[in-house]
């Protein structure tokens, strides 16, 4: 049996430089997280999982350590070209169900567009097996309104980060993760 997670942490960074993955690592190092192995993980929220700060969560982490996360990535080298990553959360009212987190990276959308997609994708799959009834055409504004009222969804949010690739063709890189801790008991 695997591990069961009692916090997770989102975090985002961005980074620049000639070479792509040196790019990535720069990124890593923006959010916090280069020095751990990171394992990427679907997109599960577990049961009874508190949501905490970026600096608490890193209280709990060594470097070196194997640390799961669910994480989103863009890169680009071409010059004034828009890119994010970003990673939504919804949690159930219910902590002993599970919920979900997202993972979306794009072009030319805003901090504000490419989060608001991110958190409404994990909305929508925790609607989806909490049988709450919502237009999956309606804007995304409505079915925030229906999440609201519903009392089966008690949180969502995001963490994004975008970037404008370089004007001088070094590669941007820009990633946005919620990274899992295990707590120690009583917290």
């Amino acid at each position: 049996m695997g591990p069961l997670p009692k916090g997770v942490f989102m975090t985002k960074g961005v980074g620049k430089h000639r070479e792509k993955l040196t790019a990535f690592e720069m990124s890593l190092r923006s959010a916090g997280i280069a020095e751990y192995n990171l394992v990427r993980v679907k997109s599960i929220f577990p049961p009874r999982c508190k949501l905490i700060s970026q600096q608490e969560g890193l209280k709990y982490l060594s470097p070196g350590q194997i640390v799961f996360a669910v994480m989103s990535e863009n890169a680009t080298n071409e010059p004034h070209r828009l890119i994010a990553a970003s990673v939504g959360v919804a949690i159930p009212a219910n902590p002993d169900q599970y919920g979900y987190l997202s993972e979306h990276h794009s072009f030319g959308e805003t901090d504000q567009k490419a989060g608001d997609y991110a958190e409404d994708l994990a909305a929508q799959m925790l609607a989806t097996i909490l049988g709450v009834d919502f237009d999956p055409n309606a804007s995304y504004d409505e079915r925030k309104d229906v999440w609201r009222v519903s009392d089966k969804i008690v949180t969502t949010r995001n963490v994004t980060q975008s970037a404008i690739g370089d004007r001088d063709g070094l590669w941007s890189s820009v990633v946005a993760a919620a990274v899992f801790v295990d707590l120690p008991n009583g917290k």
